[in-house]
């Protein structure tokens, strides 16, 4: 997986890059498993826009994805390395022995043929899924579950990772892509390796076009905006009028929303690194 610069035939084309797709094998995604998906425009079940710079795109199939790996103990073939249009992993499609098909995020180095397998008594290799406890201590890791059985949420856009730095009692430690870090039940499901597709964040659209067929509309700048639209509209010519903050008066820059009482701050080791 790399990128591909483009020769610059059209002005679009100039600065754009794309992904050169080498490790996708196959451009037909699994009948049985897509289902249809709606877009919103940003807007809510009454009409009203709730989220701006949402709209348009090329139209899209979503991917039903296994992020519970709750097959246990039963072996699985890759047959393919495909591409999610929902999300910037690339995804792979595994053939367990009873003959289920079921999607994955593709780690880096998942190879078509391999065989993975998810459970606690499973090899901790690229691929395998397995509960922290059996996790080898500093091993790199992905899809990551916050509470057992509920399926992973942590570490799962590409080039992600998280490292397990240390167990105790109930808990393992873990840092967060993010810096943060972090105790999670030794329950909790994860994948061994790191994410594929590390060099998404390389890419460079070229065009404005290009944003337009990801469903992303244009979006004006606050400080052009009056302070009816925006925390950072007002002032007289270019200069933005008084304290940046919310039309309901929260500040905007800097002020701290996190509830200070919030429960899973108890699980949380050292917080995020801010710039």
């Amino acid at each position: 997986m790399g990128i591909r610069k483009l020769k610059p035939v059209t002005p679009g084309q100039r600065f754009r890059s794309v992904a050169d797709f080498k490790e996708v094998t196959t451009d037909t995604p699994q009948k049985s498993l897509i289902a249809s998906k709606k877009k919103s425009g940003g807007r809510n079940h009454s009409g009203k826009m709730t989220m701006r710079h949402i709209g348009g795109g090329h139209k899209q199939k979503y991917r039903i994805i296994d992020f519970k790996r709750e097959k246990l103990g039963i072996p699985a073939v890759v047959k393919t390395i495909e591409y999610d249009p929902n999300r910037t992993a690339r995804i792979a499609l595994l053939a367990y022995a009873d003959g289920e098909k079921r999607y994955i995020l593709a780690p880096e180095k998942l190879q078509v043929g391999q065989t993975v397998v998810s459970g606690p008594g499973a090899e901790p290799v690229v691929g395998n899924a397995l509960p922290l406890r059996n996790v080898p201590l500093g091993a790199i890791i992905h899809n990551i579950e916050m509470q057992p059985g509920k399926g992973a949420q942590l570490a799962r856009s590409a080039g992600t990772y998280a490292q397990l730095t240390a167990k105790e009692e109930r808990y393992a430690v873990v840092k967060l892509p993010s810096g943060e870090t972090r105790r999670i039940l030794l329950d909790c499901m994860v994948t061994m390796g790191n994410v594929g597709n590390s060099t998404h964040m390389n890419q460079d659209l070229g065009k404005a076009g290009r944003k337009r067929w990801l469903g992303r509309r244009p979006r004006t700048r606050g400080v052009a905006m009056n302070p009816v639209d925006h925390h950072m509209g007002g002032g007289e010519g270019r200069a933005s009028g008084g304290h940046p903050r919310s039309r309901k008066g929260i500040p905007a820059k800097g002020y701290k929303t996190r509830a200070p009482k919030k429960a899973s701050s108890q699980y949380i080791i050292s917080r995020r690194k801010t710039k």
